[in-house]
């Protein structure tokens, strides 16, 4: 009886977490499952973690590649990282190829780690697979937020910045998102470490709105060729739920009651909406 038990049980996917060294920074990467690659990129004070209740949701036969960006979470600080559009591409193929990825990709992002990975989309057309958008900018008429233009104010920025801990940035996310748990805001609260207050600094301005002219182009060019899913968190105050249609998507799923961190509000139909885009849910 034991073995037969056993024989039917289903086995849970292979995790591996590694550091690759990827321009001598150490990125600390979640590697789970098997299939089809699908790098998960997080947002500005995030990390791995908050695909974490996505990934443990999700049935479909996929490889998920989630790492901590430079700066964040696990991963090296970065001094002088190039912010620009054009080497963020470069970045995530770099990661990439020090994961020994050399077939097309799903790609999966919000907020900065949606511009990581739209930047490298419309750098390398061949590799992408499907894309998957939740709430990001990629525009060139974009508003910044109130917080975000104070950040991008030279000393100003650093001053504000300093004054941010733990406890003050989990109170504002729970104002943001009350989705959000008390424990999932406390540990990105938790993350508010010395380069990944420099690294957010050095994000937010090296991307001028326009900077991305050209750039918003080839990304409706590749999103009327490759298929693209956008789910937008409706009550988002940092990016508009109006900017969900511009990507170009063949499909776009608001909620209206979830704010910026959809893998955190709503995993388990986040995790049924990527099973069915990626058509191979067990």
């Amino acid at each position: 009886m034991l073995n037969s038990a056993l024989a039917g049980a289903v086995a849970a996917p292979a995790e591996r977490i590694t550091t690759l060294t990827v321009e001598n920074i150490p990125i600390y990467l979640v590697d789970h499952g098997s299939g089809t690659p699908t790098l998960l990129l997080h947002g500005i004070f995030d990390s791995a973690d908050t695909w974490r209740p996505l990934i443990e949701r999700s049935r479909a036969q996929v490889r998920y590649l989630a790492p901590d960006l430079p700066g964040f979470g696990r991963s090296g600080p970065a001094a002088n990282f190039d912010a620009a559009l054009p080497h963020l591409a470069e970045f995530v193929d770099r990661l990439l190829a020090a994961a020994g990825i050399s077939e097309p990709i799903n790609l999966v992002g919000y907020d900065i780690g949606a511009t990581y990975g739209l930047a490298w989309a419309v750098t390398h057309p061949a590799k992408v697979r499907r894309l998957a958008i939740f709430n990001s900018n990629f525009f060139s008429d974009y508003q910044w937020h109130s917080w975000a233009r104070v950040w991008r104010t030279p000393l100003l920025g650093e001053l504000i910045m300093t004054s941010v801990n733990a406890a003050t940035f989990a109170r504002a996310m729970r104002k943001a998102a009350p989705r959000v748990s008390a424990e999932q805001a406390q540990a990105a609260g938790d993350r508010l470490t010395p380069a990944a207050k420099r690294m957010a600094l050095r994000h937010y301005r090296a991307l001028d709105s326009a900077n991305f002219r050209g750039w918003e182009d080839r990304l409706r060019e590749l999103t009327a060729q490759v298929p693209a899913l956008v789910c937008w968190g409706d009550q988002d105050p940092y990016v508009s739920p109006s900017y969900a249609e511009r990507f170009g998507a063949g499909a776009v799923h608001h909620y209206p009651d979830a704010s910026h961190w959809l893998p955190l509000e709503v995993p388990e139909s986040l995790a049924e909406r990527l099973d069915a885009f990626f058509g191979e849910a067990r």
